[in-house]
């Protein structure tokens, strides 16, 4: 197991060793947000905390938190510890009404991240022989370009197919003989079954490792990828605020997600108290990153929910590891890696004279790939029997939708008053994919 462990000396460290390495690298972190960047200023002054206050990891819940809201209220750079001459790359997620989320990355930040997905690629047996093909969406997305470096890094070969074109993909896999997949779990079934439908089975491809993320996967779908296509399937886990994808993965025991601790340091909360909870008890889960330099985050709400294991994996990491999510504490819906917000939806609708404010989205999963529906009311004034003019509005709000969302919507135009009403909390969202 040993030659499946890329930096022995970080990812096994003695758990006594790793907590004094984390307290002088928070003690770093505190010091360079405090006299770079005045939303921690302001807030640690509020609270009567200076850099020097924080000497060991255990005073990390003197700190105050951050949240989604304070990355879109400080767009889009105003969260940056360093000159923007010293950022060398800018990645972006969708906003709910707009701002998206802009974070910034400096060498050395990049150079991290490539460490933590090498880690993580080794973990899943990947070695310097193996093709690894990206499937992940390249661009803003962190996701594509983040295991792309990772893969180099290591000295395995990169096929950088990123998202669509799936006949194409199904040939490089055949002719190259690809040996790794980076993909959501959804995208690797939908690739089964094209595979499937093109006469070929897993045996006539050489895959034998799939690193998985981007959106919730039960083991279930785990047990699925593995029989259809042959591999053995990990989990992945990452977000953008923190770096992207590396910052928890499995390795060959598959019994949770080993957390980078000497980078990420975690913690579970109560969503509703706000207080550290212990290991074993499901709350909402918090990052502090303790290297980053371009956009450090103090104690980072993700909103998902889960659970942390202590102790020494079998395969010899010490770091503690996450429990897959659960669920997430807000009403974010992940279609296809991507996150999508019912309040995005709703400010297009809202935008279009042509629309009531009357909407229901039906999230499904349709040949193992998410699907979204938007079913909304036409105003009365602007409904018609054409069929032409119907049909330029159906497609004028998809393109919108697109153009928000970043993933394409099936848009259903409904008659007014059809969408059920309701004198409570209106009921926007019908998820028919039962993630558990």
């Amino acid at each position: 197991m040993e030659n499946m462990i890329w930096n022995k000396n970080k990812e096994c460290m003695s758990r006594e060793e790793l907590r004094d390495l984390q307290g002088k690298r928070l003690h770093k972190l505190v010091d360079l947000v405090y006299h770079n960047t005045p939303f921690y200023r302001a807030k640690m002054q509020e609270m009567d905390l200076l850099p020097d206050d924080i000497r060991t990891i255990d005073d990390i819940v003197k700190l105050p938190f951050t949240t989604k809201a304070d990355l879109r209220d400080n767009y889009p750079v105003g969260l940056l510890a360093t000159p923007m001459s010293e950022i060398v790359r800018i990645h972006a997620s969708s906003g709910t009404t707009g701002n998206p989320t802009i974070v910034g990355y400096t060498y050395r930040d990049l150079e991290i991240w490539k460490e933590v997905i090498a880690r993580a690629l080794t973990a899943y047996g990947v070695t310097r022989g193996d093709i690894v093909s990206v499937g992940y969406g390249y661009g803003l997305f962190t996701g594509g370009l983040g295991a792309h470096y990772g893969v180099e890094h290591l000295g395995a070969t990169v096929l950088p197919t990123s998202t669509g074109n799936t006949e194409k993909h199904i040939r490089l896999l055949r002719d190259l003989g690809v040996t790794g997949i980076a993909c959501t779990p959804s995208y690797a079934l939908y690739l089964a079954e094209a595979l499937h439908k093109q006469g070929f089975s897993a045996d006539d491809l050489k895959l034998r490792i799939g690193a998985f993320g981007a959106e919730p996967w039960t083991e279930n779908m785990r047990r699925e990828i593995e029989e259809r296509l042959g591999i053995q399937a990990y989990n992945i886990y990452g977000l953008s605020e923190i770096m992207g994808p590396g910052v928890a993965h499995e390795c060959e025991c598959k019994n949770g997600s080993h957390i980078l601790e000497d980078h990420y340091y975690p913690e579970i909360i109560s969503p509703e108290t706000l207080q550290p909870l212990p290991f074993g008890q499901t709350g909402e889960l918090v990052f502090t990153t303790l290297t980053k330099e371009g956009m450090p985050l103090l104690r980072y709400r993700t909103k998902d929910l889960t659970s942390l294991i202590e102790g020494i994996c079998d395969c010899g990491r010490t770091n503690v590891r996450m429990t897959r999510i659960v669920g997430r504490s807000d009403d974010m819906l992940i279609i296809r890696g991507i996150n999508v917000f019912p309040s995005q939806v709703e400010s297009v609708i809202l935008d279009m004279p042509e629309f009531e404010p009357q909407y229901l989205l039906v999230v499904d999963r349709i040949n193992n790939l998410d699907t979204l529906q938007v079913q909304v009311e036409v105003r009365r004034d602007f409904f018609s029997d054409e069929l032409s003019a119907m049909l330029a509005l159906k497609k004028r709000l998809a393109d919108r939708l697109k153009s928000v969302l970043t993933v394409g919507a099936d848009v259903k135009l409904m008659e007014p008053n059809s969408i059920q009403r309701s004198e409570g909390k209106s009921k926007r969202v019908i998820d028919k994919r039962n993630i558990e």
